[in-house]
Protein backbone atom coordinates (compact mmCIF):
# COMPACT_ATOMS: atom_id res chain seq x y z
CA UNK A 1 0.00 0.00 0.00
CA UNK A 2 1.39 3.42 -0.96
CA UNK A 3 1.74 6.07 1.75
CA UNK A 4 -0.77 8.25 -0.10
CA UNK A 5 -3.34 5.45 -0.21
CA UNK A 6 -2.67 4.78 3.48
CA UNK A 7 -3.56 8.42 4.25
CA UNK A 8 -6.77 8.03 2.24
CA UNK A 9 -7.87 4.85 4.04
CA UNK A 10 -9.45 6.50 7.14
CA UNK A 11 -11.74 8.59 4.90
CA UNK A 12 -12.76 5.47 2.99
CA UNK A 13 -13.44 3.62 6.25
CA UNK A 14 -15.59 6.43 7.61
CA UNK A 15 -17.65 6.74 4.42
CA UNK A 16 -18.13 2.96 4.40
CA UNK A 17 -19.39 3.01 8.00
CA UNK A 18 -21.85 5.82 7.26
CA UNK A 19 -23.09 4.05 4.13
CA UNK A 20 -23.55 0.87 6.17
CA UNK A 21 -25.67 2.80 8.69
CA UNK A 22 -27.83 4.15 5.86
CA UNK A 23 -28.26 0.62 4.50
CA UNK A 24 -29.41 -0.56 7.90
CA UNK A 25 -32.08 2.12 7.99
CA UNK A 26 -33.18 1.16 4.47
CA UNK A 27 -33.45 -2.49 5.54
CA UNK A 28 -35.46 -1.55 8.61
CA UNK A 29 -37.71 0.79 6.63
CA UNK A 30 -38.57 -1.90 4.09
CA UNK A 31 -39.08 -4.74 6.57
CA UNK A 32 -40.11 -3.92 10.14
CA UNK A 33 -40.41 -0.15 10.66
CA UNK A 34 -43.94 1.15 11.30
CA UNK A 35 -45.50 3.27 8.55
CA UNK A 36 -45.64 6.42 10.68
CA UNK A 37 -41.86 6.29 11.22
CA UNK A 38 -40.91 7.44 7.72
CA UNK A 39 -41.49 11.18 8.09
CA UNK A 40 -39.38 11.33 11.25
CA UNK A 41 -36.69 8.79 10.39
CA UNK A 42 -36.05 10.69 7.16
CA UNK A 43 -34.36 13.39 9.26
CA UNK A 44 -31.88 10.82 10.57
CA UNK A 45 -31.30 9.57 7.02
CA UNK A 46 -30.67 13.16 5.94
CA UNK A 47 -28.06 13.75 8.64
CA UNK A 48 -26.27 10.47 7.87
CA UNK A 49 -26.30 11.32 4.16
CA UNK A 50 -24.87 14.74 4.88
CA UNK A 51 -22.07 13.23 6.95
CA UNK A 52 -21.42 10.62 4.27
CA UNK A 53 -21.03 13.33 1.66
CA UNK A 54 -18.65 15.31 3.90
CA UNK A 55 -16.55 12.20 4.46
CA UNK A 56 -16.17 11.74 0.70
CA UNK A 57 -16.07 15.31 -0.60
CA UNK A 58 -13.50 17.49 1.18
CA UNK A 59 -10.15 19.13 0.51
CA UNK A 60 -8.13 16.27 1.99
CA UNK A 61 -9.77 13.58 -0.13
CA UNK A 62 -9.57 15.77 -3.22
CA UNK A 63 -5.79 16.24 -2.82
CA UNK A 64 -5.13 12.58 -2.05
CA UNK A 65 -7.28 11.41 -4.95
CA UNK A 66 -5.59 13.76 -7.40
CA UNK A 67 -2.17 12.53 -6.30
CA UNK A 68 -3.22 8.86 -6.53
CA UNK A 69 -4.42 9.41 -10.09
CA UNK A 70 -0.93 10.46 -11.19
CA UNK A 71 1.09 7.91 -13.17
CA UNK A 72 3.91 7.75 -10.60
CA UNK A 73 1.51 6.93 -7.74
CA UNK A 74 -0.39 4.43 -9.89
CA UNK A 75 2.79 2.39 -10.24
CA UNK A 76 2.87 1.83 -6.47
CA UNK A 77 -0.72 0.62 -6.22
CA UNK A 78 -2.01 -2.94 -6.40
CA UNK A 79 -4.68 -3.79 -8.98
CA UNK A 80 -7.32 -3.66 -6.25
CA UNK A 81 -6.12 -0.27 -5.03
CA UNK A 82 -6.17 1.05 -8.60
CA UNK A 83 -9.77 -0.14 -8.93
CA UNK A 84 -10.69 1.57 -5.64
CA UNK A 85 -9.08 4.82 -6.81
CA UNK A 86 -10.96 4.59 -10.11
CA UNK A 87 -14.26 4.03 -8.30
CA UNK A 88 -13.51 6.83 -5.86
CA UNK A 89 -12.87 9.14 -8.80
CA UNK A 90 -16.32 8.40 -10.23
CA UNK A 91 -18.01 8.69 -6.84
CA UNK A 92 -16.18 11.93 -6.04
CA UNK A 93 -17.09 13.49 -9.38
CA UNK A 94 -20.73 12.52 -8.86
CA UNK A 95 -21.01 13.81 -5.30
CA UNK A 96 -18.91 16.95 -5.78
CA UNK A 97 -21.29 18.18 -8.45
CA UNK A 98 -24.30 18.13 -6.09
CA UNK A 99 -24.81 20.93 -3.51
CA UNK A 100 -24.73 19.28 -0.05
CA UNK A 101 -28.12 20.69 0.97
CA UNK A 102 -29.70 19.18 -2.16
CA UNK A 103 -28.07 15.79 -1.57
CA UNK A 104 -29.45 15.72 1.95
CA UNK A 105 -32.90 16.89 0.84
CA UNK A 106 -33.02 14.18 -1.83
CA UNK A 107 -32.03 11.49 0.70
CA UNK A 108 -34.83 12.63 3.00
CA UNK A 109 -37.30 12.75 0.10
CA UNK A 110 -36.64 9.20 -1.08
CA UNK A 111 -36.99 7.90 2.47
CA UNK A 112 -40.52 9.30 2.48
CA UNK A 113 -41.44 8.72 -1.17
CA UNK A 114 -40.71 4.98 -0.94
CA UNK A 115 -43.28 4.68 1.82
CA UNK A 116 -45.76 6.81 -0.13
CA UNK A 117 -45.28 4.52 -3.12
CA UNK A 118 -46.04 1.45 -0.99
CA UNK A 119 -49.26 2.99 0.32
CA UNK A 120 -50.30 4.28 -3.12
CA UNK A 121 -49.81 0.82 -4.57
CA UNK A 122 -51.83 -0.75 -1.77
CA UNK A 123 -54.60 1.83 -2.26
CA UNK A 124 -54.31 1.69 -6.06
CA UNK A 125 -53.96 5.50 -6.31
CA UNK A 126 -51.20 6.82 -8.54
CA UNK A 127 -52.37 10.38 -7.87
CA UNK A 128 -51.30 10.00 -4.22
CA UNK A 129 -47.75 9.10 -5.28
CA UNK A 130 -47.46 11.46 -8.27
CA UNK A 131 -46.38 14.58 -6.30
CA UNK A 132 -43.51 12.66 -4.69
CA UNK A 133 -42.48 11.10 -7.99
CA UNK A 134 -42.46 14.54 -9.60
CA UNK A 135 -40.05 15.82 -6.93
CA UNK A 136 -37.80 12.77 -7.29
CA UNK A 137 -37.63 13.27 -11.06
CA UNK A 138 -36.86 16.97 -10.65
CA UNK A 139 -33.93 16.11 -8.38
CA UNK A 140 -32.60 13.41 -10.73
CA UNK A 141 -32.79 15.73 -13.74
CA UNK A 142 -30.99 18.41 -11.77
CA UNK A 143 -28.30 16.01 -10.55
CA UNK A 144 -27.76 14.59 -14.05
CA UNK A 145 -27.50 18.16 -15.34
CA UNK A 146 -24.73 18.91 -12.85
CA UNK A 147 -22.74 16.01 -14.30
CA UNK A 148 -23.62 16.68 -17.94
CA UNK A 149 -20.98 15.95 -20.55
CA UNK A 150 -20.91 16.77 -24.24
CA UNK A 151 -20.94 13.14 -25.33
CA UNK A 152 -23.67 11.97 -22.94
CA UNK A 153 -27.33 12.83 -22.42
CA UNK A 154 -28.70 13.24 -18.87
CA UNK A 155 -30.25 9.79 -19.06
CA UNK A 156 -26.94 8.25 -20.12
CA UNK A 157 -25.33 9.80 -17.06
CA UNK A 158 -27.80 7.84 -14.94
CA UNK A 159 -27.37 4.63 -16.96
CA UNK A 160 -23.63 4.81 -16.32
CA UNK A 161 -24.22 4.67 -12.58
CA UNK A 162 -25.44 1.09 -12.96
CA UNK A 163 -23.31 -0.33 -15.77
CA UNK A 164 -20.57 1.58 -17.57
CA UNK A 165 -20.60 -0.90 -20.46
CA UNK A 166 -24.13 -0.14 -21.65
CA UNK A 167 -25.11 3.31 -22.82
CA UNK A 168 -28.11 4.17 -24.99
CA UNK A 169 -26.37 3.09 -28.20
CA UNK A 170 -25.71 -0.40 -26.83
CA UNK A 171 -29.12 -0.64 -25.18
CA UNK A 172 -31.01 0.51 -28.27
CA UNK A 173 -29.20 -2.11 -30.36
CA UNK A 174 -29.89 -4.79 -27.75
CA UNK A 175 -33.57 -3.94 -27.32
CA UNK A 176 -34.16 -3.60 -31.07
CA UNK A 177 -32.84 -7.14 -31.47
CA UNK A 178 -35.06 -8.41 -28.67
CA UNK A 179 -38.14 -6.71 -30.13
CA UNK A 180 -37.41 -8.09 -33.60
CA UNK A 181 -36.91 -11.68 -32.44
CA UNK A 182 -38.78 -12.17 -29.18
CA UNK A 183 -42.04 -10.23 -29.60
CA UNK A 184 -43.07 -12.31 -32.67
CA UNK A 185 -42.09 -15.50 -30.83
CA UNK A 186 -44.12 -14.43 -27.78
CA UNK A 187 -47.17 -13.87 -29.99
CA UNK A 188 -46.78 -17.34 -31.49
CA UNK A 189 -46.38 -18.92 -28.07
CA UNK A 190 -49.38 -17.00 -26.72
CA UNK A 191 -51.59 -18.79 -29.25
CA UNK A 192 -50.64 -22.10 -27.62
CA UNK A 193 -50.40 -20.98 -24.00
CA UNK A 194 -53.68 -22.67 -23.08
CA UNK A 195 -52.20 -26.05 -23.95
CA UNK A 196 -50.27 -25.91 -20.67
CA UNK A 197 -52.48 -26.15 -17.59
CA UNK A 198 -51.07 -24.60 -14.45
CA UNK A 199 -54.28 -24.06 -12.52
CA UNK A 200 -52.60 -25.92 -9.66
CA UNK A 201 -50.39 -22.86 -9.15
CA UNK A 202 -53.32 -20.69 -8.12
CA UNK A 203 -54.81 -22.92 -5.43
CA UNK A 204 -54.50 -22.03 -1.77
CA UNK A 205 -50.97 -22.46 -0.38
CA UNK A 206 -50.45 -21.91 3.33
CA UNK A 207 -48.05 -19.00 3.77
CA UNK A 208 -46.21 -20.47 6.74
CA UNK A 209 -45.47 -23.57 4.69
CA UNK A 210 -44.33 -21.32 1.83
CA UNK A 211 -41.89 -19.57 4.15
CA UNK A 212 -40.53 -22.90 5.35
CA UNK A 213 -40.07 -24.29 1.83
CA UNK A 214 -38.57 -21.05 0.52
CA UNK A 215 -36.02 -21.09 3.34
CA UNK A 216 -35.14 -24.63 2.32
CA UNK A 217 -34.80 -23.57 -1.34
CA UNK A 218 -32.53 -20.66 -0.43
CA UNK A 219 -30.21 -22.91 1.55
CA UNK A 220 -30.32 -25.55 -1.18
CA UNK A 221 -28.95 -23.18 -3.82
CA UNK A 222 -26.25 -21.93 -1.46
CA UNK A 223 -27.47 -19.11 0.82
CA UNK A 224 -25.39 -19.20 4.01
CA UNK A 225 -27.61 -18.57 7.04
CA UNK A 226 -24.55 -17.93 9.19
CA UNK A 227 -23.93 -14.83 7.09
CA UNK A 228 -27.42 -13.87 6.01
CA UNK A 229 -31.08 -13.57 6.99
CA UNK A 230 -34.44 -13.64 5.20
CA UNK A 231 -37.25 -11.18 5.96
CA UNK A 232 -40.50 -10.11 4.31
CA UNK A 233 -41.19 -6.95 2.33
CA UNK A 234 -43.64 -5.51 -0.21
CA UNK A 235 -41.01 -5.89 -2.95
CA UNK A 236 -38.31 -8.60 -2.67
CA UNK A 237 -34.74 -7.25 -2.55
CA UNK A 238 -31.18 -7.97 -1.45
CA UNK A 239 -29.05 -5.70 0.70
CA UNK A 240 -25.50 -6.28 1.87
CA UNK A 241 -23.57 -4.62 4.67
CA UNK A 242 -20.50 -6.71 3.77
CA UNK A 243 -19.84 -10.26 2.62
CA UNK A 244 -20.59 -11.66 6.09
CA UNK A 245 -23.94 -9.85 6.45
CA UNK A 246 -26.18 -10.20 3.41
CA UNK A 247 -29.93 -9.78 3.78
CA UNK A 248 -32.73 -10.81 1.45
CA UNK A 249 -36.49 -10.49 1.53
CA UNK A 250 -39.41 -12.32 -0.03
CA UNK A 251 -43.12 -11.75 -0.55
CA UNK A 252 -45.78 -14.43 -0.17
CA UNK A 253 -49.21 -14.83 -1.77
CA UNK A 254 -51.66 -17.54 -0.76
CA UNK A 255 -52.91 -18.04 -4.30
CA UNK A 256 -49.60 -18.18 -6.17
CA UNK A 257 -47.13 -20.97 -5.42
CA UNK A 258 -44.43 -19.89 -7.88
CA UNK A 259 -44.14 -16.26 -6.85
CA UNK A 260 -42.30 -16.66 -3.55
CA UNK A 261 -40.27 -19.68 -4.69
CA UNK A 262 -38.70 -18.01 -7.68
CA UNK A 263 -38.29 -14.70 -5.87
CA UNK A 264 -36.28 -16.43 -3.16
CA UNK A 265 -34.10 -18.23 -5.71
CA UNK A 266 -33.58 -14.89 -7.49
CA UNK A 267 -32.60 -13.02 -4.33
CA UNK A 268 -30.43 -15.92 -3.21
CA UNK A 269 -28.52 -15.55 -6.47
CA UNK A 270 -27.81 -11.93 -5.57
CA UNK A 271 -26.84 -12.93 -2.05
CA UNK A 272 -24.47 -15.71 -3.12
CA UNK A 273 -22.66 -13.17 -5.30
CA UNK A 274 -22.20 -10.83 -2.33
CA UNK A 275 -21.19 -13.63 0.05
CA UNK A 276 -18.53 -14.82 -2.40
CA UNK A 277 -16.81 -11.45 -2.74
CA UNK A 278 -13.26 -11.74 -1.49
CA UNK A 279 -12.62 -10.74 2.14
CA UNK A 280 -9.82 -8.44 0.99
CA UNK A 281 -12.20 -6.12 -0.87
CA UNK A 282 -15.44 -6.33 1.10
CA UNK A 283 -16.23 -3.04 2.87
CA UNK A 284 -14.40 -1.12 0.13
CA UNK A 285 -15.68 0.87 -2.85
CA UNK A 286 -15.22 -2.22 -5.04
CA UNK A 287 -16.73 -4.61 -2.50
CA UNK A 288 -20.01 -5.04 -4.39
CA UNK A 289 -20.96 -6.51 -7.74
CA UNK A 290 -19.15 -5.63 -10.97
CA UNK A 291 -22.29 -3.82 -12.16
CA UNK A 292 -26.02 -4.11 -11.72
CA UNK A 293 -26.13 -5.94 -15.06
CA UNK A 294 -23.67 -8.54 -13.83
CA UNK A 295 -25.48 -8.73 -10.49
CA UNK A 296 -28.78 -9.39 -12.22
CA UNK A 297 -27.11 -12.03 -14.39
CA UNK A 298 -26.38 -14.03 -11.26
CA UNK A 299 -29.89 -13.78 -9.83
CA UNK A 300 -31.47 -14.57 -13.21
CA UNK A 301 -29.03 -17.45 -13.76
CA UNK A 302 -30.16 -19.06 -10.52
CA UNK A 303 -33.83 -18.16 -10.91
CA UNK A 304 -34.38 -19.16 -14.53
CA UNK A 305 -31.59 -21.16 -16.10
CA UNK A 306 -31.06 -23.33 -13.04
CA UNK A 307 -34.33 -22.91 -11.14
CA UNK A 308 -36.66 -23.61 -14.07
CA UNK A 309 -34.76 -26.63 -15.35
CA UNK A 310 -36.00 -30.17 -14.91
CA UNK A 311 -32.55 -31.25 -13.69
CA UNK A 312 -32.76 -28.83 -10.75
CA UNK A 313 -36.14 -30.12 -9.59
CA UNK A 314 -35.54 -33.85 -10.00
CA UNK A 315 -33.93 -34.29 -6.54
CA UNK A 316 -36.32 -31.96 -4.67
CA UNK A 317 -39.72 -32.02 -6.35
CA UNK A 318 -40.86 -34.79 -4.00
CA UNK A 319 -40.25 -32.48 -1.03
CA UNK A 320 -42.46 -29.82 -2.63
CA UNK A 321 -45.24 -32.36 -3.21
CA UNK A 322 -44.93 -33.56 0.38
CA UNK A 323 -45.30 -29.95 1.54
CA UNK A 324 -48.58 -29.52 -0.38
CA UNK A 325 -49.88 -33.07 -1.00
CA UNK A 326 -53.51 -32.07 -1.56
CA UNK A 327 -52.61 -29.58 -4.29
CA UNK A 328 -49.75 -31.35 -6.05
CA UNK A 329 -50.31 -35.11 -5.62
CA UNK A 330 -51.67 -35.42 -9.16
CA UNK A 331 -49.10 -33.04 -10.72
CA UNK A 332 -46.09 -35.03 -11.93
CA UNK A 333 -42.66 -33.49 -12.48
CA UNK A 334 -43.06 -33.07 -16.24
CA UNK A 335 -46.37 -31.25 -15.73
CA UNK A 336 -44.78 -29.00 -13.11
CA UNK A 337 -41.80 -28.17 -15.36
CA UNK A 338 -44.11 -27.15 -18.19
CA UNK A 339 -46.08 -25.05 -15.72
CA UNK A 340 -43.13 -23.11 -14.34
CA UNK A 341 -41.94 -22.42 -17.89
CA UNK A 342 -45.31 -21.47 -19.35
CA UNK A 343 -45.07 -18.25 -21.34
CA UNK A 344 -47.86 -15.76 -21.90
CA UNK A 345 -48.22 -11.97 -21.84
CA UNK A 346 -48.36 -10.85 -18.22
CA UNK A 347 -48.84 -7.44 -16.63
CA UNK A 348 -46.47 -7.90 -13.68
CA UNK A 349 -42.72 -7.80 -14.28
CA UNK A 350 -41.74 -9.80 -11.20
CA UNK A 351 -44.18 -12.56 -12.17
CA UNK A 352 -43.14 -12.62 -15.83
CA UNK A 353 -41.90 -15.71 -17.64
CA UNK A 354 -38.48 -15.80 -19.28
CA UNK A 355 -39.79 -15.14 -22.76
CA UNK A 356 -41.73 -11.98 -21.99
CA UNK A 357 -39.51 -10.60 -19.23
CA UNK A 358 -37.37 -8.25 -21.29
CA UNK A 359 -40.46 -6.75 -22.92
CA UNK A 360 -41.38 -5.41 -19.47
CA UNK A 361 -37.94 -3.79 -19.29
CA UNK A 362 -38.30 -2.25 -22.76
CA UNK A 363 -41.49 -0.49 -21.60
CA UNK A 364 -39.69 1.02 -18.61
CA UNK A 365 -36.59 1.93 -20.61
CA UNK A 366 -38.58 3.75 -23.27
CA UNK A 367 -40.61 5.63 -20.67
CA UNK A 368 -37.47 6.66 -18.77
CA UNK A 369 -35.99 8.02 -21.98
CA UNK A 370 -39.19 10.04 -22.51
CA UNK A 371 -39.03 11.40 -18.96
CA UNK A 372 -35.45 12.61 -19.28
CA UNK A 373 -36.03 13.98 -22.77
CA UNK A 374 -38.89 16.06 -21.30
CA UNK A 375 -41.38 14.33 -23.59
CA UNK A 376 -43.92 13.34 -20.97
CA UNK A 377 -45.41 14.77 -17.77
CA UNK A 378 -45.76 12.69 -14.60
CA UNK A 379 -49.56 12.86 -14.87
CA UNK A 380 -49.38 11.21 -18.32
CA UNK A 381 -47.27 8.23 -17.22
CA UNK A 382 -50.11 5.78 -16.46
CA UNK A 383 -51.62 6.29 -19.91
CA UNK A 384 -48.26 5.96 -21.68
CA UNK A 385 -47.50 2.82 -19.66
CA UNK A 386 -50.82 1.22 -20.55
CA UNK A 387 -50.45 2.02 -24.26
CA UNK A 388 -47.03 0.41 -24.43
CA UNK A 389 -48.26 -2.77 -22.75
CA UNK A 390 -51.09 -2.95 -25.26
CA UNK A 391 -48.69 -2.33 -28.15
CA UNK A 392 -46.04 -4.87 -27.17
CA UNK A 393 -48.05 -7.57 -25.40
CA UNK A 394 -51.67 -7.01 -26.36
CA UNK A 395 -52.77 -6.49 -22.74
CA UNK A 396 -53.71 -3.40 -20.75
CA UNK A 397 -53.47 -2.90 -16.95
CA UNK A 398 -56.86 -2.52 -15.32
CA UNK A 399 -55.43 -0.59 -12.38
CA UNK A 400 -52.45 1.54 -11.37
CA UNK A 401 -51.33 -1.18 -8.94
CA UNK A 402 -50.77 -3.67 -11.76
CA UNK A 403 -49.48 -0.92 -14.04
CA UNK A 404 -47.40 2.15 -13.32
CA UNK A 405 -47.22 1.51 -9.54
CA UNK A 406 -45.94 -2.07 -9.60
CA UNK A 407 -42.23 -1.26 -9.08
CA UNK A 408 -40.57 0.58 -6.19
CA UNK A 409 -37.47 1.71 -8.10
CA UNK A 410 -38.61 5.18 -9.14
CA UNK A 411 -39.62 6.05 -5.57
CA UNK A 412 -35.91 5.70 -4.69
CA UNK A 413 -34.81 7.70 -7.74
CA UNK A 414 -33.34 4.60 -9.40
CA UNK A 415 -33.74 5.77 -12.99
CA UNK A 416 -31.44 3.87 -15.33
CA UNK A 417 -31.57 0.70 -13.22
CA UNK A 418 -34.23 -1.23 -15.15
CA UNK A 419 -32.10 -2.00 -18.25
CA UNK A 420 -29.77 -3.93 -15.93
CA UNK A 421 -32.47 -6.58 -15.50
CA UNK A 422 -32.61 -7.29 -19.22
CA UNK A 423 -28.85 -7.04 -19.70
CA UNK A 424 -28.40 -9.38 -16.75
CA UNK A 425 -30.91 -11.85 -18.14
CA UNK A 426 -29.04 -11.90 -21.45
CA UNK A 427 -25.62 -12.14 -19.76
CA UNK A 428 -26.91 -15.14 -17.79
CA UNK A 429 -27.57 -16.95 -21.09
CA UNK A 430 -24.05 -16.19 -22.27
CA UNK A 431 -22.50 -17.42 -19.01
CA UNK A 432 -24.69 -20.54 -19.18
CA UNK A 433 -23.34 -21.37 -22.63
CA UNK A 434 -19.77 -21.03 -21.30
CA UNK A 435 -20.44 -23.15 -18.23
CA UNK A 436 -21.96 -25.92 -20.34
CA UNK A 437 -18.63 -26.18 -22.18
CA UNK A 438 -16.67 -26.42 -18.92
CA UNK A 439 -18.73 -28.80 -16.74
CA UNK A 440 -21.56 -31.37 -16.82
CA UNK A 441 -24.06 -28.87 -15.42
CA UNK A 442 -27.18 -31.03 -15.74
CA UNK A 443 -25.48 -34.00 -14.11
CA UNK A 444 -24.54 -31.89 -11.09
CA UNK A 445 -28.11 -30.57 -10.78
CA UNK A 446 -29.62 -34.07 -10.99
CA UNK A 447 -27.28 -35.11 -8.17
CA UNK A 448 -28.40 -32.12 -6.09
CA UNK A 449 -24.79 -30.94 -6.13
CA UNK A 450 -24.61 -27.19 -6.74
CA UNK A 451 -21.17 -26.78 -5.17
CA UNK A 452 -19.15 -26.97 -8.44
CA UNK A 453 -21.47 -24.36 -9.99
CA UNK A 454 -21.09 -21.97 -7.04
CA UNK A 455 -17.33 -22.47 -7.01
CA UNK A 456 -17.05 -21.70 -10.72
CA UNK A 457 -19.09 -18.50 -10.34
CA UNK A 458 -17.08 -17.54 -7.25
CA UNK A 459 -13.70 -18.08 -8.89
CA UNK A 460 -14.47 -16.44 -12.24
CA UNK A 461 -16.97 -13.72 -11.31
CA UNK A 462 -17.95 -13.19 -7.67
CA UNK A 463 -14.67 -12.84 -5.84
CA UNK A 464 -13.56 -9.88 -7.96
CA UNK A 465 -16.42 -7.63 -6.87
CA UNK A 466 -16.24 -4.42 -8.90
CA UNK A 467 -12.53 -4.69 -9.67
CA UNK A 468 -13.57 -5.73 -13.21
CA UNK A 469 -16.54 -4.52 -15.28
CA UNK A 470 -19.15 -6.62 -17.10
CA UNK A 471 -17.35 -6.91 -20.43
CA UNK A 472 -13.99 -7.61 -18.82
CA UNK A 473 -15.49 -10.53 -16.89
CA UNK A 474 -17.29 -11.89 -19.96
CA UNK A 475 -14.09 -11.63 -22.00
CA UNK A 476 -12.22 -13.68 -19.42
CA UNK A 477 -14.99 -16.22 -18.77
CA UNK A 478 -16.36 -16.65 -22.29
CA UNK A 479 -13.62 -15.31 -24.55
CA UNK A 480 -15.78 -12.46 -25.86
CA UNK A 481 -17.65 -9.42 -24.63
CA UNK A 482 -21.45 -9.19 -24.41
CA UNK A 483 -23.21 -10.93 -27.29
CA UNK A 484 -27.02 -10.76 -27.48
CA UNK A 485 -27.20 -13.79 -29.77
CA UNK A 486 -26.71 -16.19 -26.84
CA UNK A 487 -29.90 -14.81 -25.30
CA UNK A 488 -31.93 -14.87 -28.51
CA UNK A 489 -30.82 -18.41 -29.32
CA UNK A 490 -31.48 -19.64 -25.77
CA UNK A 491 -35.06 -18.35 -25.78
CA UNK A 492 -35.86 -19.50 -29.31
CA UNK A 493 -34.49 -22.98 -28.67
CA UNK A 494 -36.22 -23.38 -25.31
CA UNK A 495 -39.68 -22.14 -26.27
CA UNK A 496 -39.74 -23.64 -29.76
CA UNK A 497 -39.15 -27.01 -28.12
CA UNK A 498 -41.55 -26.44 -25.21
CA UNK A 499 -44.44 -25.45 -27.47
CA UNK A 500 -43.57 -27.60 -30.47
CA UNK A 501 -43.32 -24.65 -32.87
Amino acid sequence: MSKTFEKLQPYLDKSMALQTARNLFEWDDQTTAPFEAAEYTSKVIGILSDEYMKSMVNDDVRKLLKKLQEDKEQEELTETEKAIVKELGKTYEQLESIPPEEYRAFSELTSVSSRRWAKAKKDNKFDDFAPYLKKVIEFKKKFAGYRAKKDKTPYEILLGDYDECFMMKELDTFFDRVKAEIIPLLKEVAKKSETIDKSYNYLNYDIEKQKEFCKYLSGYVGFDFNRGVIAESAHPFTLQLHNHDVRITDRYMEDNLESAMFSIIHESGHAIYEMNIDDAITQTLVGGGASMGMHESQSRFYENIIGRSKSFWEPIYGKLVDTYPDNLKNIDLDHFIKGINKAAPNLIRTEADELSYSIHIIVRYEIEKMIFNDEVAVEELPEIWNKKYQEYMGITPSSDAEGILQDTHWSWGEFGYFPSYAIGTAVASQIHACIMEKMPLDDYLKEGNLIPIREFLRDYIHKYGAVKNTNQILQEVCGEEFNVEYYVNYLKEKYTKLYGL
